[in-house]
């Protein structure tokens, strides 16, 4: 069995981690810390698992973690992580969920305005593009990268995009455990609310990864929207191309591009979030646009589980050479 910890268990992605692990036939969940939580049950917090686990919130020191596990998930605040990551790297292998590691240090500080004090580099954890074996030291990615980046991978891949213009809509987990105006009841109840609108720190991952497929020829433009749903995330994918491109070679592809990714479903019909709700699958639908040499690509994620949780246990299942589905091979929750 693989010793696993969770390293800042009390908010939704480490509730997520928890619940998906729980059904993971290779893993034992044998920490998982909370300072603000430490000695009550994990499911005083996490009701949704009580019965299911028999743990409670600890207060050790990194290294302790690390002696105890062979993998580690650091789900703790951005700025967080770069403290705790090198004690837990001397004895453990380490999925870092938080931003710490997704940039290089010079761009994090620059959209994050927090000094880093690790200069180590992470694999950037969306399998699907990266190969994540072998390494000891995963960067999972954000949520909106996730949507954005399968997007429009395969046309960034081939270098035929000129602009991008990603419009996503979010639902209010994303926020995180906390509350706030935006996960405030009477503030989102029958309402769209857009944020950041050219400043989101997500832009970076997005323009970095797409980058890397194309060398960083194609413009991107990136906007958030929050949306009264708890769970979710649907991209909307203007992917202006450099010359007129054909609806099934397009097709093509991306099913090329994607073929032995089984967390990826290319839709005959446009995506929904409750398809994907509580799954691992990125569900993706794309049209063209003639008249604008326009292809118009559609994705669908859990953003707690593709987007978080789920994402950083398919990137543990491919460090330990299990089968990436491991664990995770369930449809979503529909409606």
């Amino acid at each position: 069995m693989i010793e696993v910890g969770i390293f800042g268990g009390s908010g939704y992605t480490g509730g997520e981690l928890l619940r998906l692990l729980s059904a993971h036939p290779e893993v034992e969940v044998v920490v998982v810390t909370s300072r603000r939580f430490g000695g009550k049950p994990v499911s005083s917090l996490h009701r949704h698992l009580d019965g299911i686990y028999d743990l409670s919130f600890e207060n050790p020191t990194p290294a302790e973690v690390g002696d105890r596990c062979d993998l580690v998930f650091t789900a703790v605040p951005h700025g967080s992580a770069m403290g705790i990551v090198p004690e837990l790297l001397d004895s453990a292998k380490v999925i870092d969920l938080s931003a710490d590691y997704r940039l290089p240090p010079r761009v994090f500080e620059a959209i994050y305005g927090l000094e880093h004090s690790d200069a180590r580099e992470a694999v950037y954890g969306l399998p699907e593009i990266h190969t994540v074996a072998g390494h000891d030291l995963v960067a999972n990615p954000g949520c909106y990268p996730t949507g954005a980046v399968l997007a429009a991978a395969p046309l960034a891949s081939e270098r035929l995009l000129s602009l991008a213009v990603f419009d996503s809509k979010s639902g209010i987990s994303g926020a995180g455990a906390e509350p706030s105006m935006v996960s405030h009841y009477p503030e989102m109840a029958e309402n769209v609310q857009p944020y950041k609108l050219t400043t989101h720190r997500h832009r970076a991952e997005i323009v970095q990864e797409l980058g890397r497929l194309d060398g960083g020829s194609a413009s991107i433009s990136f906007t958030p929207h929050v949306v009264p749903s708890v769970r979710g995330i649907l991209t909307t994918a203007h992917l202006f191309t450099r010359e007129s491109v054909d609806g099934e070679e397009i097709r093509k592809l991306y099913e090329k591009f994607y073929k032995n990714k089984p967390f990826i479903r290319l839709r005959e019909t446009i995506p929904s979030l409750p398809a994907v709700r509580g799954s691992n699958f990125c569900d993706i639908y794309i049209e063209t646009d003639d008249d604008n040499n326009r292809v118009v690509v559609i994705t669908a994620i859990d953003n707690l589980v593709k987007g978080a949780s789920g994402q950083a246990i398919q990137n543990m299942n491919l460090i330990f050479n299990l089968d990436e589905t491991t664990g995770l091979w369930q449809p979503g929750l529909a409606p």
